[in-house]
């Protein structure tokens, strides 16, 4: 046998011998957390000691990046294990869906024999599409479908395998009896309990402290911070991390009381960077200095929403007794794509062929124990909208927007992204911007069959019996008067210029649903004016006019101002426009009439919008018939 034979027997050996006992994996992923709001990282305002022991027994990374700077995309890179140039879920629009064949964490280790529980705010997919997690590898999912409904920590109810799950006396907003978070750990709590023989996967995505700043007052970690001389919310912010510093203690303990503690891998971080929250001309950054180095003072240039140092940067720290040296520390450069293969190695598990991902386990566990050096990314990639962030050992390439252009910084020397050195190093820009040409392929997101059920999630953040506020997202929407109209039903959508994916399908603008509308698409790239649907009636038809309606969430984003339409016999040849109409800004029903004409075909050009934006959104769109 020759030495390559014997060195690939001795690396899968070495795999084997990982995998064979399947361990538990807990990855506890904080919405929001800034990268230096712990103790452990320097804070010095809030206190995490049981986190603070995660870090002393395990490796603390001080390089490690989220999958993207915001909720959603940053939830799909982790569990897809891919970049957010592959991602299918790119925007934070609310509820956007993974396609129906996309793998995850959760069903690559579900091969493995793995139970699969999921406890906080998923993202990839509201209800009533493709995108729902009991679809893609979990037993359970309890909490929030979307980031919206996770805003309020009293809802009327949570989310259970698409199921409500009511929660006592909650009107929604700060108003209720039963703090859904305290639901959500517990039923973690009983997952990990009732699968202790394990393995098992238990994902903890916890909403805190993002949202509505919300804590019960007879909460311990509340105490810790009642009576100082800080801003309220800055003191309800503080306790909210220092709670689940203290679920992260109950959390060892339980695994030590099981006596699983030595065979599960537990991972801690935050899930995007975080915010200047709190700021004031004493504290510019941020009464908690997310992005601010307690000692030195040197800051990340950015926060959550952008793509510098501010919004990718977070804590990490893994923990596995007995095999993750404790009190380590990595520089190691790598990011939430990378956690799908490093699972699936320790488990034993095939990862699918189309990630972006490396495995990180030859830093955790040793090159030794792994059987083989670790990997390094050539390049690491992001992409939200129209902002691109490419970074290549300490070089960081970002472009804010194409018409700001590309800026170019050497983290090491520059970790607040200050000196842009594109014009001195245009052939390390050059290798960069050709690695984000490379990495980039067009989003194809998965697809709602009833968006009505994630619509009222979204409602639920501010509950559903208090009289709302007037032009509040949970206000009753106008109804759509149908008198006089063409049957919406046989309506049928032909073409649209563009729409936004997931809840904003051009086929929303006559399914009877206010509620619901269509929208021009804003991301990945925006379109603009104009923008055009066209419309089947099923047969010509004698038409007297049109009936619009304007979106009825808080937003006017989309809302008709200047529009075409056009009637015709055939979808492709429309002659002069029948009539031009200005709509102005309100959102009752608005009709435009004419003399009556016939045809089969509708068409409908946009040209403005009542903001003097570039986008298109209609929330009920109706054909007026002659009498």
């Amino acid at each position: 046998m020759n030495m390559k034979n014997i060195l690939l027997l001795f690396l899968a050996g070495a795999a084997s011998a990982i995998a064979a006992n399947k361990p538990n994996i807990i990855y506890l992923m904080c919405d929001e957390l800034g990268y230096y709001e712990l103790s452990c990282m320097g804070s010095k305002t809030i206190q995490t000691p049981n986190i603070d022991r995660l870090a002393a027994e395990g490796m603390t990374f001080s390089q490690a990046l989220a999958g993207s700077s915001v909720c959603a995309p940053t939830r799909a890179v982790l569990m897809t294990g891919k970049h957010s140039g592959h991602t299918s879920v790119r925007v934070n629009g609310g509820g956007t869906p993974l396609r129906a064949e996309e793998a995850t964490i959760a069903s690559v280790l579900k091969s493995r024999g793995y139970a699969t529980g999921g406890f906080g705010k998923w993202g990839c997919g509201g209800r009533g599409s493709t995108g729902v997690p009991e679809k893609h590898g979990f037993d359970v999912f309890l909490g929030y479908y979307d980031q919206v409904h996770a805003h309020s920590y009293y809802p009327p109810y949570i989310v259970r395998n698409s199921e409500e799950v009511p929660l006592k006396g909650n009107k929604g907003g700060s108003i209720g009896e039963t703090y859904s978070h305290y639901v959500i750990y517990e039923a973690a709590v009983k997952f990990i309990r009732e699968n202790k023989e394990g393995p098992f996967l238990c994902y903890l995505p916890f909403t805190p402290p993002h949202g509505i700043f919300d804590i019960p007052d007879g909460d311990p970690a509340w105490a810790l911070y009642k009576d100082k001389d800080w801003p309220e919310q800055a003191r309800r912010y503080a306790a909210m991390v220092s709670m689940v510093d203290h679920e992260v203690g109950e959390l060892m303990a339980l695994l030590k009381e099981l006596q699983l503690d030595e065979n599960t891998l537990f991972f801690f971080c935050g899930d995007n960077g975080g915010n200047d929250y709190f700021r004031s001309k004493a504290f510019p950054r941020g009464f908690h200095g997310a992005n601010v180095h307690p000692k030195t003072g040197a800051e990340f240039r950015g926060t959550k929403g952008t793509l510098y140092e501010g919004g990718l940067r977070i804590p990490m720290i893994v923990r596995w007794p007995g095999k993750i040296a404790p009190g380590s520390k990595s520089d190691l450069l790598w990011y939430f794509p990378d956690v799908m293969p490093t699972l699936a190695e320790v488990a034993g598990a095939q990862t699918p062929g189309d990630i972006d991902g490396i495995s990180i386990l030859p830093t955790l566990l040793g090159a030794q124990a792994v059987g083989r050096r670790q990997d390094l990314h050539e390049y690491l990639y992001w992409e939200l909208g129209q902002k691109i962030a490419v970074r290549m050992g300490d070089w960081k390439a970002v472009r804010p927007s194409p018409k700001s252009g590309w800026e170019l910084y050497d983290l090491k020397a520059d970790i607040s992204e200050a000196d842009n050195l594109a014009e001195k190093e245009t052939g390390i820009l050059k290798t960069m911007t050709g690695y984000a040409a490379a990495a980039h392929v067009d989003a194809v997101e998965g697809t709602f069959h009833d968006p009505a059920m994630h619509q009222r999630d979204r409602q639920a953040k501010f509950g559903f019996k208090r009289k709302p506020a007037k032009g509040s997202a949970n206000a009753p929407a106008n109804s759509f008067p149908t008198k006089g109209l063409y049957p919406q039903e046989k309506m049928k959508l032909v073409r649209a210029s563009s729409e936004a994916r997931g809840a904003r399908l051009a086929v929303h603008a006559f399914d009877g649903n206010p509620r619901t509308h269509w929208h021009s698409q804003f991301a990945p790239e925006l379109e603009k004016h104009p923008h055009t649907l066209i419309i089947d009636l099923g047969r010509s038809t004698e038409i007297s006019g049109f009936r619009y309606m304007a979106r009825q969430d808080t937003g006017w984003n989309g809302a008709l101002a200047r529009c075409s339409f056009y009637v015709g016999d055939k979808p492709d040849a429309f002659g002069e426009a029948i009539v031009q109409h200005t709509f102005t800004r309100k959102r009752a029903a608005q009709d435009v009439r004419f003399g009556q004409t016939r045809g089969r075909y509708v068409k409908i050009v946009v040209h403005s919008e009542v903001n003097g934006g570039p986008w298109a959104s209609i929330a009920e769109f109706g054909v007026l018939l002659s009498h």
